[in-house]
């Protein structure tokens, strides 16, 4: 099992930055691919950003490119997303997921293990 613990997010306005942290414990070895998701109310989760434990790809929705930038920890076995110029729209709870498969995916179904959620909530 794998298990993954989300921190870091919170309440911040319009503009503003967040960078949120996901610590990954347990039999990490068996994941490749490490993403971030947020669902907002009333929608369906959405794919935001991933990156493998190795190499150097990364991989964003249009939605936030450059804006936010994942990047990871591999002697800390932790992801993070800084996510800079923050808009109301960006108001989610953000998940951590890991996928034991080696090629990316934005299709939250193709996950296997996924954290609690951080609510990040961005005000106008």
């Amino acid at each position: 099992q794998v298990q993954l613990v989300e921190s870091g997010g919170g309440l911040v306005q319009a503009g503003g930055s967040l960078r949120l942290s996901c610590a990954a414990s347990g039999r990490t070895f068996r994941t490749y691919v490490m993403g971030w998701f947020r669902q907002a109310p009333g929608k369906e989760r959405e794919f935001v950003a991933a990156i493998r434990w190795s190499g150097d790809d990364t991989y964003y929705a249009d939605s936030v490119k450059g804006r936010f930038t994942i990047a990871r920890d591999n002697g800390k076995n932790t992801v993070f997303l800084q996510m800079n110029s923050l808009k109301p729209e960006d108001t989610a709870v953000y998940y951590c997921a890991a996928r034991t498969r080696y090629y990316y995916s934005q299709d939250s179904g193709s996950y296997d293990y996924w954290g609690q959620g951080t609510q990040v909530t961005v005000s106008s």
